[in-house]
């Protein structure tokens, strides 16, 4: 990598704070330049980071970290942080297997004071840690980084709520890159920042709530007084009335006004709100040109940007989503299309445009995207949501209470079921069959390619019951989807290869690697499809014909799919007095790290030589006694 030489000097924030005034906007430069040649090498989120860079320097310069706390919100933005504490040279190892996670991890370090990956609960965590300040006289600052998409969550305004009357010393700073409520720049808004965040008008504030004490009706006048003169320079209204003392809006990659007004914060009491103005993408001109682009990235070359793919790669399963959406709202006028500010993500961005009146983004609000989502089916649409598997635990109870009590006849489109590589434990979908099944009225589905993906989301429209259709990140198996909108027969699988002895019963991405040990096994490979209603007569077949049955998918093995199977299995052996022996294959009982999704796969015994393995071990002792 190109030479930084004023970075390279910085190996804790300890060594920030001791740098002078004059020599930190050098600092922000080499890290920015430094960002942009490690991320271009590792990839991972990009365009975010890009935007915090001075507001990360400045929250370490001005704060005693890691004594004071700061905890990132979703931690996205987070690699700044990372890289000036201590661990600049890990950056080549990135969201690798065994190398950083993407996201601020607490047993990485000890600066990583609240593990993050999902939006909207930094401020709680803060205000938890801040009121265990309190509690145990220590005196600490306690920092909240969130930005204004995290802000649309209800448990952002939860907490809030909470802080305004919980008499903490928190500092929430949020980094606007998207509303523009009020112009960043000018000297208007740095005066106003200084005035409101300095020790003289809150000095003044203070004496005049001592003197005015005595006579309430002329405190509440005054205090009055104060919210509309600061109402009407800034927009700060809300947070005012939630219990904080709002300061800004100012530029967030302006130094001269972002570590005075932090400095100025520090010394205060109480809850405090700073609103800072920054720019997705700031100082790397392609990123700043499409932030979306440049949010998540692979590999690329610094100096050129991201290139456009030369040869159309395989269809990703959400592309198949976005295409059969599409298709399928053309032919039923009750579709309509629900995402909590997943559009890209998902793979909406076509319906969005094609069929802007039939397309909600609820923004950053999942509970309520599933609660809207029963609402729609009420009234006799077909809401058809999409959402990534770990952000569906969030929306749980509106899942149970306002859909599935209901029998509503709401579409769940689950992206990112299974392992998803880089990003790790918070991304991972390896919950969502254990979470989903226990549910009445539930319809659970797993495609083992793109044409059954597309079918399944089809069958899903066509039920009158709730639904779900749960595929992986990622290319498909190269399946041709087609173009129709054809149906599967709801609670039948197939059998896909015959063999003897043993049977493989895979469910979803689990068939292909099933497939391939079925041909190492010589053993019969049914594709289940249904987790919910599971097909009882396929594996009563296929215990009669068989002595093992091995349940193979891409979740937490407690309670997934193979529970399903045992479920059946107990049933014929109490009708029939035969108990068919059944080995389940899952992911195991602990939070699996990053790396590579092959390789994650391979170690968990997942794949091809995984699955054969683990079977012939199983049969060994048996081989051994005949």
């Amino acid at each position: 990598m190109t030479d930084f030489p004023l970075l390279a000097t910085i190996n804790s924030p300890a060594d920030l704070r001791r740098l002078e005034r004059h020599d930190v906007p050098q600092l922000t430069d080499e890290l920015r330049s430094f960002l942009v040649e490690s991320v271009s090498r590792t990839g991972g989120h990009f365009s975010s980071n890009l935007g915090t860079v001075e507001l990360t320097v400045a929250l370490h310069y001005v704060f005693n970290t890691p004594s004071d706390r700061l905890v990132w919100d979703v931690g996205h933005q987070c690699y700044a942080h990372k890289i000036l504490t201590g661990r600049r040279e890990l950056m080549t190892t990135l969201r690798m297997h065994d190398g950083l996670s993407g996201f601020p991890k607490r047993s990485e370090s000890e600066y990583d004071t609240f593990g993050v990956g999902h939006s909207s609960t930094s401020i709680s965590a803060a205000l938890g840690m801040a009121l265990a300040a309190k509690q145990k006289g220590e005196n600490r600052k306690v920092v909240a980084i969130i930005g204004d998409g995290a802000m649309s969550a209800g448990m952002a305004f939860e907490a809030l709520n909470n802080a305004g009357v919980a008499d903490a010393d928190l500092l929430v700073v949020l980094n606007d890159n998207d509303m523009s409520i009020s112009p960043p720049v000018g000297a208007l808004n740095k005066y106003l920042a200084r005035l409101f965040s300095g020790r003289t008008f809150n000095a003044a504030r203070r004496a005049g709530e001592k003197v005015l004490g005595v006579a309430p009706p002329l405190l509440e006048f005054a205090n009055r007084v104060e919210e509309h003169v600061k109402g009407m320079l800034t927009p700060g209204t809300l947070f005012e009335e939630f219990g904080f003392n709002y300061i800004g809006p100012i530029d967030g990659h302006d130094l001269d006004s972002l570590i005075p007004t932090l400095q100025n914060l520090r010394d205060l009491k109480g809850p405090q709100f700073l609103h800072i103005i920054t720019k997705k993408g700031q100082g790397y001109k392609q990123a700043e040109a499409d932030p979306i682009l440049y949010h998540g990235v692979a590999k690329f070359q610094a100096d050129i940007g991201i290139e456009p793919t030369k040869a159309p790669g395989k269809l990703t399963y959400t592309q198949v989503f976005g295409d059969w959406l599409c298709d399928m709202a053309a032919a039923d006028s009750r579709l309509v299309g629900v995402t909590p500010a997943m559009r890209e993500g998902s793979g909406m961005v076509r319906f969005a445009e094609q069929y802007a009146d039939r397309y909600y983004d609820v923004g950053i609000a999942e509970q309520h995207a599933v609660t809207f989502a029963a609402g729609l089916a009420c009234e006799g649409l077909k809401p058809v949501v999409a959402i990534y598997s770990t952000f569906l635990q969030r929306g749980y109870d509106q899942l149970v209470h306002d859909v599935a009590l209901q029998n509503l006849p709401v579409v769940f489109a689950i992206d990112r079921g299974g392992l998803v590589g880089a990003d790790g434990p918070t991304h991972h979908g390896t919950f969502d069959i254990s979470y989903l099944s226990c549910i009445p009225n539930m319809v659970i589905m797993t495609p083992a390619d793109e044409r059954e993906c597309r079918q399944m989301l089809s069958t899903g429209m066509s039920l009158d019951v709730p639904s779900a259709v749960r595929y992986p990140r990622g290319s498909g198996t190269g399946t041709t989807p087609g173009t129709d909108l054809s149906t599967i027969p709801v609670g039948k699988g197939e059998i896909r290869r015959s063999g003897q002895g043993i049977a493989l019963l895979a469910f979803g991405s689990m068939v292909a690697p099933a497939m391939a040990a079925g041909e190492v096994l010589n053993a019969t490979v049914a594709n289940m499809r249904f987790v919910k209603p599971i097909d009882r007569e396929l594996i009563c077949q296929l215990a009669r014909e068989h002595s093992l049955l091995v349940s193979v998918e891409e979740n937490a093995v407690i309670g997934g799919a193979g529970a399903e199977v045992a479920r059946v299995l107990e049933d014929i052996g109490r009708e029939t007095g035969k108990y068919t022996s059944l080995m389940r294959l899952g992911l195991p009982d602990r939070f699996i790290d990053h790396g590579d999704h092959a390789r994650l796969l391979s170690e968990l015994g997942l794949d091809c030589d995984g699955i054969v393995r683990t079977v012939q071990a199983r049969l060994a002792p048996t081989a051994a006694n005949t």
